[in-house]
């Protein structure tokens, strides 16, 4: 069938990218995209969206590109910034946006969050562009505004434009090694092959109706299946809840499919489970501010209020019931409510608002080898303090909260239970604080282990330093692996026993334990010198073997691994499965 504008309905575009790299400028620049100030019909900001309607596509983008013919009715933005809010919002069990546009700053390149949003547009498939942002900055730049990025490069000195393609070029190779091929959006031949790069300065209005042309041309060449206006089955993505005492509850709403009545049924997620409510108003945001509608059709930003006071999720679909038949839609809601997440037996505790981000986080947990034992959607309870403290593992008993709150009896729970809790609202800080915390908890069972076990460990008594050959043993010692303690067992290189430390110390200090390379006194009972033990002879910590068979699937220096091996040598010429 042959596509008309009739049957074609705006395509949804969502703004992600690195914090700070321009993506709510670069949006502001869109609003502003008026063909005169009070133009009907021109620009119209809705609930969580901005609408650009066909005419003004057609008069921002033929000022400058002249044989472009727009068949879309317009393009609608989700205002809501972010990879996280992107994952949220979804369509089906996919992402809502039928495109992106990937913000970078041209001088910084990829940063962490640009490499999140490239891997969530990987994972759902999305197809994007990407806005080179601040090409304002670049040294030599000749100033100008509120124009086309190709206007733009008219009037620059070839200086700046091999800067420029300096900087492009680097965000090419950059972006290759992530698994994208892509150039500069008037040096590709194939848009099938390439993602385009649009050159832009948000501050300076510049390159936007070059966003708006590559933008509507990939919509009408690739997305017109996806964009098909179909009135038979209604379905949105809610992006925000508010709880208002006046209204009562209302969803801020995209709608990406079909023609919503006032009145009508609708089946949504909750906190409970699927539910049944209806539409007791759908509101607008006109000239005049929030305008009541009888019905809105898709693609729209809008805000439904609803009859019941229901605890609704996050990134949940609303799914319009027709003849009663809920048991589909619930059937339907079920389905999209399970994460997409791969758990282990043993990991950390993941919590988000919505299901959304729990897969972004997850994803990047994944991405990093951080295993995920429990992820669930909701603010970080007491119940879940209670239950990350019984579990066995000191490195599981952690908990990441992603853009959700710690109740106050859950604060309350972490006072008397050794539980970590990292919140926040930026994926890669939060991963980076969440690595620095497993690095130090590691270390810190690592030295409880090492204090509370024999490890393997070889000393040597120094020839100079001998205050007293019997009852005990004083002799100065050099530790030359591992970490030799009061308390511990030594042989000799016979197997045969050569005393116990019965202290350390170091000048005026008694110490515990002693590291590899200290040198201290030490005290050894039970043996005579030169009978048992000897000066410049190797003694060994007598490791049991059970304690060997579990360091063999540890991490360890170096040497501590060569004195094990030597120690099971010494064993196994007494018992040759010593160890096994």
């Amino acid at each position: 069938m042959e596509t008309t504008k009739k049957n074609l309905r705006e395509p949804i575009v969502c703004v992600l990218g690195h914090v700070d790299h321009g993506k709510t400028t670069l949006l502001d620049d869109i609003r502003g995209t008026k063909v005169a100030k009070k133009e009907v019909g021109g620009i119209t900001q809705k609930i969580g969206a901005t609408d650009i309607d066909k005419k003004t596509l057609e008069t921002n983008i033929k000022n400058y590109f002249k044989n472009i013919q727009i068949k879309i009715p317009g393009l609608l933005f989700i205002d809501t910034p972010g990879h996280v809010a992107f994952a949220n919002m979804r369509s089906m069990g996919g992402a809502l946006a039928d495109i992106a546009i990937l913000v970078i700053d041209i001088n910084e390149g990829l940063k962490p969050q640009t490499i999140e949003s490239i891997d969530v547009l990987k994972k759902y498939k999305t197809p994007f562009i990407i806005a080179a942002n601040k090409i304002d900055l670049i040294p030599y730049f000749i100033n100008t505004k509120n124009t086309s990025f190709m206007d733009t490069l008219k009037i620059q000195r070839q200086e700046y434009i091999d800067l420029l393609d300096e900087k492009i070029y680097k965000i090419i190779n950059d972006l290759y090694t992530r698994g994208v091929s892509s150039d500069r959006y008037d040096r590709i031949s194939d848009f099938t092959k390439s993602f385009a790069i649009v050159p832009v300065s948000a501050k300076l209005n510049i390159g936007i109706p070059d966003i708006l042309m590559v933008l509507t041309g990939l919509a009408q060449r690739f997305l017109e299946s996806t964009i098909q206006f179909e009135n038979k089955n209604v379905r949105g993505s809610v992006i925000e809840i508010k709880k208002e005492e006046s209204l009562g509850i209302t969803l801020d709403t995209i709608l990406y499919q079909g023609t919503l009545h006032k009145g009508d049924k609708i089946a949504l997620n909750t906190s409970s489970g699927p539910a049944v409510t209806r539409v007791k108003a759908i509101l607008v945001t006109g000239k005049k501010g929030l305008e009541e509608k009888n019905s809105v059709s898709a693609a729209a930003g809008i805000r439904i209020l609803i009859t019941d006071r229901l605890d609704v999720l996050s990134g949940t679909s609303i799914i319009a019931i027709k003849n009663g038949n809920t048991e589909t839609a619930f059937e339907e809601l079920i389905n999209e409510s399970k994460p997409d997440i791969k758990l282990s037996d043993n990991g950390i505790t993941v919590k988000a608002e919505a299901i959304g981000s729990l897969e972004a986080i997850a994803y990047e947990m994944d991405q990093n080898k951080i295993n995920i034992r429990e992820a669930q959607i909701g603010d970080i309870t007491k119940k879940d303090i209670i239950n990350v403290s019984t579990l066995n593992n000191p490195m599981d008993r952690v908990i990441v909260g992603f853009n959700v709150n710690v109740s106050s009896d859950a604060k309350e729970a972490m006072e008397s239970n050794n539980v970590r809790v990292i919140t926040g609202n930026v994926i890669y800080s939060m991963i980076d604080d969440l690595n620095k915390w497993l690095e130090f908890k590691k270390h810190e069972l690592d030295e409880e282990s090492k204090n509370s076990r024999p490890v393997p460990s070889k000393l040597v008594i120094m020839p100079d330093y001998i205050f007293r050959a019997a009852k005990p043993v004083i002799v100065g010692i050099k530790v030359l692996s591992g970490r030799v303690k009061v308390g511990d067992k030594l042989i000799n290189s016979k197997n045969k026993y050569a005393g116990t430390i019965k202290s350390l110390r170091d000048g005026d200090t008694n110490c515990q334990y002693a590291d590899k390379g200290t040198e201290l006194s030490c005290a050894i009972e039970g043996v005579t010198l030169n009978r048992q033990i000897f000066p410049e002879e190797d003694l060994y910590v007598d490791v049991p073997a059970n304690i060997v068979k579990e360091l063999k699937n540890e991490d360890m220096d170096p040497d501590m691994k060569e004195t094990m091996e030597e120690l099971i040598r010494i064993k196994r010429k007494d018992d040759q499965f010593w160890g096994y």
